[in-house]
């Protein structure tokens, strides 16, 4: 779910914090402001500066557009296998010197990459405001990519990918979840890659990869905190300047067909008990079913009072865990429901309390309750992400290269709160239709 990147006023915190179903005076707007400025150098660059003078801190986030959407069949997991590579040295800061230098000057500093972006960021003291600038754009401009680089971070992602998919419970669900719904569209594979894609990557598509993507016109800088926005103008000026603009090949991927018959996949791994998937293409985020779907996954699976965790986990015991997202992406993802059945469990009889509520959100009417503690715990997790000056720049960044511009994040309380019992309804009606689903079932294996 779009957890990180809706927003809502702090000054209706108290409001948030209750369960009971509660509405604003007549008239009242509730609404948060935040004073960001957005320019653009010439070569394409954008820039967004929001001032917080709450603590001594600057954050600096660098988005690239680019993600495992964009790559090519053969060649999965080259966005990801790149952000590693954005660690192995520059012109000005050699091998291994980027994190010995944030971390000397008491930063942090981390990067991820998703389907649709691949983002980088720093936080450090804001006297620091220059050296994160120079660090960024020393490795936009002028990366060392060698075949010893590639083959230590090749060998650290296929690690990664052991780790995470492998050797983890529910890594292999999730990669067989999304192999099932899409068929056409890239968000079939995983971000991470697949093994024998890792092995293909050369020292020459990497370089291509780079003058492709990592260019100043297909990137989102983001500078939050505590700092004099004249002096990082002149700093962004003097550092990114001088570089070239590259043209960007098109995001148009082929859409997704529609599904007309329900699909389900089964397979086995070495774990203790079954899991299961019931998944969905969802709406596009910032659509209107998009909000009503989030709300919607609030109350079907968002904690022990959530209606599948009711029944799954607390009244018939049959599960340890329920959990119900829904995937915030540039195409349509995934709304999905996922349960781990207890050990001897019968799989068709969870199958049939899922549907059951799938079935109910589709024929009936939430109560005003219900709607009004799922807006409730939305919009508190939102503003938990806000508290800090990375979590304000991640907001905007966000906003600005999937959604298309910052100013989204300030309609998200309003869109939230425009969400009724009907749209729910005409939402699930339109997503959660049985020909639309998929089932994926990971059996614990048998050992005789």
């Amino acid at each position: 779910m779009k957890r990180s990147f809706s927003i809502l006023a702090f000054a209706c915190l108290s409001l948030l914090s209750s369960l009971l179903p509660a509405r604003p005076a007549a008239g009242a707007v509730l609404e948060l402001k935040m004073k960001v400025e957005r320019y653009k150098l010439p070569n394409g660059l954008t820039v967004l500066m929001y001032v917080d003078r709450t603590v001594p801190l600057v954050t600096y986030h660098t988005w690239f557009k680019v993600g495992s959407r964009d790559e090519q069949p053969g060649y999965t997991g080259i966005a990801h296998l790149f952000e590693h590579m954005m660690f192995k040295g520059a012109k000005r800061y050699g091998p291994k010197e980027f994190d010995k230098v944030i971390q000397s000057n008491g930063g942090t500093n981390n990067a991820f990459t998703s389907h649709d972006y691949t983002g980088y960021f720093e936080t450090l003291p804001s006297d620091k405001l220059e050296l994160m600038i120079d660090l960024e754009s020393d490795r936009m401009e002028n990366l060392q990519i060698s075949e010893a680089n590639l083959k230590s971070e090749r060998e650290v992602v296929k690690e990664e990918r052991r780790y995470r998919v492998e050797n983890d419970v529910t890594g292999r669900l999730f990669e067989e979840t999304y192999a099932t719904v899409f068929k056409v569209h890239p968000y079939r594979w995983p971000v991470i890659g697949w093994m024998e894609d890792l092995d293909r990557i050369t020292v020459e598509k990497c370089l291509e990869f780079y003058k492709t993507y990592y260019a100043p016109n297909n990137a989102v800088v983001v500078i939050a905190g505590d700092f004099d926005k004249s002096n990082a103008k002149k700093l962004i000026e003097k550092y990114y300047g001088h570089m070239k603009s590259q043209p960007i090949p098109s995001r148009a991927v082929a859409a997704e067909p529609k599904q007309e018959a329900a699909r389900e996949h089964v397979f086995e791994r070495d774990v203790q008990s079954d899991y299961m998937t019931v998944a969905f293409q969802n709406a596009q985020a910032g659509q209107p079913d998009y909000y009503a779907l989030d709300v919607l996954a609030l109350i079907l699976g968002e904690g022990p009072s959530s209606r599948l965790y009711k029944r799954l986990v607390y009244d018939t015991q049959l599960a340890s865990s329920v959990g119900v997202s829904n995937s915030a992406s540039k195409d349509p993802g995934l709304f999905s429901v996922t349960v781990a059945l207890k050990p001897g469990v019968s799989q068709k009889r969870v199958e049939r309390i899922v549907y059951d509520e799938i079935r109910h959100a589709r024929t009936s009417l939430y109560s005003e309750f219900e709607i009004q503690k799922a807006k409730n715990a939305i919009m508190t997790m939102n503003v938990g992400m806000l508290k800090t000056v990375y979590g304000k720049a991640q907001s905007l960044a966000f906003n600005e290269v999937v959604m298309g511009s910052y100013e989204y994040l300030f309609k998200d309380l309003e869109r939230y709160n425009k969400v009724t019992a009907a749209q729910i309804q005409r939402a699930a009606t339109a997503v959660l239709d049985n020909s639309r689903r998929n089932l994926i079932v990971q059996k614990a294996k048998v050992t005789r």
